[in-house]
């Protein structure tokens, strides 16, 4: 049974978040347990160190026993490389079987959901590695690195009196990575020269790193409308790419939605950082904002599935939520000859996840006709990466951008 109150380092822990629980030098232990993928804390905690070997800790992540590390972080992270390597090398056996078993023989949406398991059976296994923070989210490790600045990126600031915490290196090493390409920023062409170009993404907000997608909507032809002053929305942000690329295409202004508190902060950073915040407003809205505008943007997750964790939000949308709200409403947003621009890849497709004809008909019963299309290859390492499991389907996607308007009666 979970004590009322226990430390680490005599700090009292938050009783009212999720707890990790284990033993240390016959005393029983607590601290905040931190998830980002939202895991539940596991129920068995054992303590590793520099003398544990990768087989061991392999063999305990598989059987659903975390690894709370006290030695070396070097050592820990070359420990959780060498556990990543058998988690992806199958037994001969199992290798032989699964040559037996081609993408001719399965379904595409069977091969994809096979994907997703193995990906999310080696997610569970290499996150089982944790690693101990201090209140103010300190490592206490020998060789640790001081990622205080990126944890409260992810996590917020620090909260002293809430204690100690423990999370997984996986993770951590995923905040760092975040917090680098933070500090870095992505160029984005169609944004401008450097060094006026960058975007920067914060951690848990999706990157435009697929940028042929920002290149559809700075090539498309603007809708005229009689509206007084054209007024662009673009749904779901995220970074705000789309939105500062619409202002520097001259757009009066730009109302640029979210509902992912992070996404919010992100997107009004880049407005700032781009000097755009004259013509770009974020706004916080599960879809779309009050009133009418002449251009709609969205570019929702493509692949209707349920996301595994709040991270993967921004790839799969369950039931196809965003793309369908998104179609269902933009009729009584859009001023008369306005366009709804939607952009999404046809990855689904290919995956049988979703029919062409299923979205063609989603356009219809959105009172919605199609006036164009755009399509553009995707340039990005994995559709050219035939070892990649789902590599059938990468090689033929298009991303399109549809430019919808509203039937005429």
């Amino acid at each position: 049974m979970p004590l009322p109150v226990t430390s680490v380092g005599d700090v009292p822990v938050d009783q009212t978040r999720p707890q990790i629980h284990w033993v240390e030098t016959d005393r029983e232990c607590s601290a905040l347990w931190r998830s980002e993928r939202g895991s539940p804390p596991p129920g068995r905690v054992v303590l590793a160190d520099d003398t544990t070997t990768a087989d061991a800790a392999y063999r305990l992540a598989c059987e659903g026993t975390a690894l709370l590390w006290r030695g070396d972080f070097h050592n820990a992270t070359q420990l959780l490389q060498a556990m990543a390597r058998r988690v992806d090398k199958l037994p001969p056996r199992k290798q032989r079987k699964a040559a037996v078993t081609s993408n001719e023989t399965r379904s595409p949406a069977a091969a994809f959901h096979q994907y997703r398991q193995a990906q999310s059976q080696r997610a569970r296994v290499l996150s089982s590695l944790l690693l101990p923070f201090d209140a103010d989210y300190g490592i206490p490790l020998r060789r640790a690195p001081d990622a205080r600045l990126a944890c409260a990126e992810a996590w917020g600031p620090a909260d002293v009196a809430a204690g100690p915490s423990v999370a997984s290196l996986r993770e951590l090493l995923g905040m760092i990575s975040a917090h680098e390409w933070r500090k870095k920023g992505l160029p984005i062409p169609a944004l401008g020269d450097p060094p006026d170009n960058r975007i920067h993404a914060h951690y848990g907000v999706f990157s435009p790193v697929r940028g042929e997608y920002v290149g559809l909507v700075a090539a498309a032809p603007l809708p005229v409308t009689q509206q007084d002053s054209f007024v662009a929305f673009d749904i779901g942000t995220g970074t705000g790419v789309l939105a500062a690329v619409l202002a520097r295409r001259g757009v009066a202004r730009v109302v640029a939605t979210d509902r992912d508190p992070r996404a919010l902060a992100c997107a009004r950073d880049n407005v700032a950082r781009l000097g755009v915040t004259g013509q770009v407003q974020v706004v916080e809205a599960d879809l779309f904002p009050e009133g009418r505008a002449s251009l709609i943007v969205c570019n929702p997750p493509w692949l209707p599935a349920r996301p595994g964790s709040p991270l993967e939000s921004a790839i799969y949308d369950e039931d196809s939520r965003m793309l369908l709200g998104f179609l269902r409403g933009l009729a009584a947003h859009l001023v008369p000859g306005g366009e709804g621009w939607l952009i999404l890849s046809d990855l689904a497709e290919h995956l049988g996840l979703r029919t062409r004809a299923e979205l063609l008909a989603a356009f219809e019963q959105a009172g919605l006709r199609v006036l164009d299309r755009i399509d553009t290859r995707p340039r990005h390492p994995k559709a050219s990466d035939a070892g990649d499991p789902l590599h059938f389907a990468r090689a033929a996607e298009v991303t399109s951008l549809w430019r919808l308007a509203t039937v005429v009666p």
